[in-house]
């Protein structure tokens, strides 16, 4: 082995070595022979080994700057601030990442559609979307992804590992953000702020989110109807009502859903599942949507406001509902009258209540002349002098079933059909 390779080589592994001496002119030299340093290298090469270990959960790293950086997350430690607003982070990239968000600067471009990005990795991402490269495969299942983080992810799934532990209710999760986003239930901490009206948000996706209702901006679009969304998931998933592609599968009756969350929540009426508590009484729910409705009935918040009056809402589906009285919009309509509504409900309730109209009518109208028919067609079967005496005996018959119409439900009599229709309509307006 030459000089120069193995002084290019020796700072690689000084963290490994234990025992250092300083040479006549100051340089640290290892005391280690040059063929244990072949072994070592040789291990090294067809091993991959990962000499950078975690002083905190014992993870591995290939370098010692990764393992600093990880061994942060344990700490909490944030070094580097963001020079605008003074927001620390525990890595000096995503500290300039931040940055970008202040000065507006972007300066990676798609090769395919021009869109501009602050971070080459999320150019590099978008740009997979035109050319539909997955280089990452799951070993499990062979199932291809675009990123190496998801690929990972997804292999978690088959393992069962997760390596990321709640700090206040123990619960654990796949991924690091993931356990972070659920820590922030417990300490009601949030950090993500809209830059058009201040709200805060637990989540930087929750923000954006609201953010693309001030701007309105809908980058993706859908490839059968050509409808637009802010989000690629929410494309994603609309797409598939064109395909009906249901690739979530049930663990217990193998029904199947076009959404994880929807198949998720469906195993939990199997399982019983109640994940999320009401911090003021301690009931137990499903979906974390409905534990907060509730607790806003002990804290009294209503977070939604009525654009045009100001009140109050303690849900966004009871203030839209209102806004309607203020424009006058019905959005919900009947099938046959195309008659509107402002509320669902009113729309559901309407169509059931002609239904049983309709069937309420059909079976009086059965009722009552079902015997005329048969009297008429009996009548029609005899001959001569049998047929006069049945049809004075039918017209007596049918004079009395005129007069004993009588209605179902009150077992009030009419005289007519007409008035048992329209003695019906009064009973379907008083329900």
């Amino acid at each position: 082995m030459s000089r120069n390779l193995l002084n290019t080589h020796l700072p690689r592994f000084q963290h490994e070595i234990n025992f250092f001496f300083f040479s006549t002119d100051k340089t640290l030299r290892p005391v280690l022979t040059v063929y244990q340093l072949t072994d070592y290298m040789e291990q090294e090469n067809h091993t991959a080994m990962k000499s950078y270990r975690c002083t905190y959960c014992k993870k591995s790293f290939t370098k010692l700057s990764h393992c600093k950086q990880h061994e942060r997350t344990h700490i909490g430690e944030k070094p580097y601030t963001c020079k605008h607003c003074k927001k620390s982070f525990s890595q000096s990239s995503n500290c300039k990442q931040h940055e970008l968000t202040h000065t507006g600067e972007k300066p990676y471009t798609c090769k395919h559609c021009k869109k501009s990005f602050r971070s080459s990795s999320n150019c590099q991402r978008h740009e997979q979307i035109h050319t539909g490269e997955k280089p990452y495969t799951c070993k499990h299942c062979k199932k291809s992804f675009s990123q190496s983080l998801n690929c990972k992810q997804h292999e978690q799934t088959h393992t069962g590992e997760k390596p990321y532990t709640c700090k206040h209710c123990k619960k654990c999760f796949i991924q690091l953000s993931s356990c972070r986003k659920h820590e922030r239930t417990h300490t009601g901490e949030k950090p993500y702020t809209c830059k058009h009206c201040k709200k805060s948000f637990s989540n930087s996706s929750a923000c954006k989110r609201h953010q693309q209702t001030h701007t309105g901006d809908k980058p993706y679009t859908c490839k059968h109807c050509k409808k637009s969304f802010s989000w690629s998931s929410h494309c994603k998933l609309h797409e598939r009502t064109h395909t009906g592609d249901k690739p979530y599968t049930c663990r217990h009756c193998k029904k199947s859903f076009s959404q994880s969350s929807d198949c998720k929540l469906h195993e939990r009426t199997h399982t019983g599942e109640k994940p999320y508590t009401c911090k003021h009484c301690k009931k137990s729910f499903s979906q974390s949507s409905n534990c907060r409705k509730h607790e806003r009935t002990h804290t009294g918040e209503r977070p939604y406001t009525c654009r045009h009056c100001k009140k109050s809402f303690n849900r966004l589906s009871s203030c839209r509902r209102h806004e309607g009285i203020h424009t006058e919009e019905k959005p919900y309509t009947r099938k046959h009258c195309k008659t509107s509504f402002i509320k669902p409900s009113n729309c559901k309730q309407r169509q059931e209540r002609d239904a049983s109209a309709s069937l309420l009518k059909q079976n009086q109208h059965d009722h009552c002349f079902k015997p005329r028919r048969d009297l008429q067609e009996s009548a029609a079967t005899l001959d001569g002098k049998k047929s006069c005496m049945l049809s004075s005996s039918t017209e007596a018959e049918n004079s009395r079933q005129i007069e004993s119409l009588t209605c179902w439900i009150c077992l009030k009599e009419f005289s007519s059909e007409t008035c048992v229709i329209q003695h019906y309509d009064e009973h379907m307006r008083l329900r």
